[in-house]
């Protein structure tokens, strides 16, 4: 999965509504909703659009609002006047938006409509009372409520499935599989998973380590000779816990001009690897998400078993299982019958995401959810594996200085109300996948989606909450949380890099923190939680500020819903950007690890990178011969002089690539 998406739309949009209670500025009062009403309205930037309606205690009611033109953000209203909930998806000015509200008590309940950005012209939404309907009660009723939002007859949706003690307990698919052919989602549906496949792999790699063949420590050049000899030890470890240090995958074909609708091989994929001279940085001395691993972990499985990845998965696991719609796509035009087609939003329709290369280890599983919850109760009621290999999977890693991540093997861990979870999702083109397992309680949650737009986390926790909520589990996180303190302010504030040339700014202002993006004109004020701990929007967007070596606060930690990103504090040399003599960096630069070539011009007195494939990148100054872009393969160019100050080269990063090569030849 590429696992900086939701990263990058957390950037460019900054969510910014906080908790609170109603603004009544600029509000206009447009009445009463019933059962049914369906009304049509323009609103404009600075208007605010309030909506009530009646609702008797324990109800629960369904809005949609087709935008036209406008896009807007919902927002819902107790009786007290109390925010519940933002709704907003990403599909921008045209599109549906579904909104819930569920009462507490009785009264007059809110909707409040607001058209995004500061500029907007005027547009028009469309508002419908869907349904009105006593709240649920138990956990099945509860999740059919909350799938309600994605159950469609023009749009694509969701399959999902609940497992517990050993049992599916529910399962059912809403939304269009196929929009071209009205084909609806259904639990035998097939879906691409994308980075859940790696839990597979890694269990492909325990089997053969049962059998003798081979050693989680062991040197991957001995498998793999081809690979250059990078002066320090990678094991397969590091590879399953993304701490080998290789350049990602993802990046070097970005950098390449290679799309996900282009035919493209493990084999393809194997030989930019290897074409790789250096490292992002020494193996195990950090944790960095590394698609590369995982394609060369399943190359040593074809290797060491004298098999096909896709046909010792089949043998090994999959059969066994009787997981008998499941299967790793290793050939881009293999037929999967009840295949989910996977979509994207654009505008006031859905358009086609096409992915059709054929990797297979870090992504190229293909199942259902009926399927996926046989793996999952392997864990309870073992079929295939053992305790050993199960114990190693769930393992925390621990970095070279001690330091324990979150990623085990082919899985994540993190607690959620005092449990135990462990999970995985994934994200290839419009597909959404989650995984999640928690142990104590044999109970197990699958999530698939063929909508771009779709997020996991929206539902996947909610769920938990529904079957576990009789459960003694811990929903007090305040004994964790340190008081306030406003002083210390201040000691946060400054340049932080959270990936190579995304910069985060931090300002006060009074005794408020804000946070900006470099380059970006939006501030988000952080709201305090903690001592060092702030909301950046809701629960599942949050910064911290740490101290790593000394006195001084050097460390971001930017946890945005199961990922977290660390940003170092770096001090940018004071320059101006109007005297940068742009002329000195044009010209054409070629990278031999990569065999592709940018050529830099000018136009409209700015840098512009150009490619034989790619779109063009509009690069800005950081610093006297460094530039950044908001292209997540292309994030950062430092140009090379040598000793007459003469530029004959550049490197250039990308979110989980480091200082590639290029040299000017011309």
């Amino acid at each position: 999965m590429k696992k900086l998406m939701m990263f990058k739309i957390a950037i460019v949009c900054f969510l910014f509504f906080g908790v609170g209670t109603i603004d009544l500025n600029a509000q206009i009062n447009k009445g009463y909703l019933k059962i049914g009403t369906k009304l049509t309205a323009e609103i404009s930037a600075n208007e605010k659009h309030h909506y009530k309606i009646k609702l008797e205690k324990n109800e629960f009611a369904v809005f949609r609002i087709m935008q036209q033109g406008v896009d807007v953000v919902i927002t819902t209203y107790d009786y007290n006047g109390k925010k519940i909930e933002d709704f907003d998806s990403p599909n921008g000015a045209y599109g549906t938006e579904i909104v819930t509200l569920t009462s507490t008590q009785k009264g007059e309940h809110l909707l409040e409509i607001q058209a995004l950005g500061e500029n907007t012209n005027v547009g028009k939404y469309e508002l419908f009372v869907q349904r009105i309907k006593p709240k649920a009660v138990t956990p099945t009723e509860k999740v059919d409520e909350l799938l309600l939002k994605y159950d469609s007859a023009d749009a694509p949706g969701v399959a999902l499935s609940v497992v517990k003690d050993g049992s599916v307990v529910y399962k059912k698919g809403v939304g269009i599989a196929n929009l071209e052919y009205n084909i609806p989602i259904t639990p035998s549906s097939i879906f691409h998973v994308a980075s859940v496949s790696k839990q597979f792999t890694v269990f492909s790699i325990l089997l053969l380590e049962k059998e003798g063949k081979l050693s989680l420590d062991d040197d991957i050049r001995k498998y793999l000779p081809e690979l250059p000899d990078y002066g320090y030890k990678i094991t397969l470890r590091n590879l399953a816990n993304h701490t080998s240090g290789l350049r990602e995958i993802f990046d070097l074909m970005g950098i390449i001009g290679i799309r996900e609708d282009d035919l493209i091989t493990n084999e393809q994929a194997f030989k930019i690897i290897k074409s790789q001279k250096e490292l992002n940085f020494i193996p195990g001395s950090e944790y960095e998400y590394c698609n590369s691993g995982y394609i060369l972990l399943a190359k040593i499985v074809e290797k060491v078993s004298g098999q096909k990845f896709a046909e010792f998965t089949f043998k090994r696991i999959f059969n066994p299982l009787k997981m008998t719609n499941t299967a790793f796509l290793d050939n881009s035009e293999k037929i999967f019958k009840n295949k989910a087609y996977s979509y994207s939003p654009d505008g006031d329709y859905y358009k086609k995401k096409l992915l059709n290369f054929s990797f297979v280890g870090s992504t190229g599983l293909n199942t259902t959810i009926e399927d996926l919850s046989l793996w999952a109760m392997n864990f309870e009621k073992v079929v295939i594996g053992d305790t050993d290999i199960f114990n190693k999977m769930k393992e925390q890693s621990t970095l070279n200085n001690g330091e324990k991540i979150s990623y085990a093997l082919g899985q994540e861990i993190k607690e959620y109300k005092g449990l135990s979870v462990i999970f995985h999702g994934g994200g290839d083109a419009g597909y959404r996948s989650y995984l999640l397992r928690i142990p104590a309680q044999n109970f197990s949650v699958v999530i698939m989606s063929n909508s771009e737009a779709f997020n996991p986390l929206d539902v996947a926790y909610k769920i938990v909450d529904y079957y576990l909520e009789n459960k003694e589990i811990s929903t007090d996180k305040s004994k964790n949380e340190k008081p306030i303190n406003y002083q210390l302010l201040q000691t946060f504030t400054g340049d932080y890099e959270v990936l190579p040339g995304l910069i985060i700014m931090i300002t006060k202002d009074e005794n408020k923190l804000f946070l900006q993006a470099k380059g970006e004109n939006q501030k988000t004020q952080l709201q305090p939680i903690s001592e060092n701990e702030f909301l950046v929007s809701g629960v599942n967007n949050r910064i911290s500020f740490h101290k790593t070596n000394g006195q001084e606060i050097d460390l971001l930690k930017w946890h945005l819903f199961d990922f977290v990103y660390k940003g170092k504090r770096i001090f940018l040399k004071p320059f101006d950007e109007n005297k940068v003599n742009l002329a000195e960096f044009t010209g054409k630069f070629d990278s031999q690890e990569l065999g592709t070539e940018y050529n830099f011009i000018i136009r409209d007195n700015k840098l512009i990178a150009t490619h034989n494939k790619n779109e063009e990148i509009t690069l800005s100054s950081l610093q006297s011969d460094i530039f950044i872009s908001n292209v997540g393969y292309f994030r950062k160019v430092e140009y090379l002089r040598n000793q007459n100050s003469q530029i004959i080269g550049c490197k250039i990063s990308g979110s989980r690539t480091k200082d590639i090569k290029f040299e000017k030849v011309q």
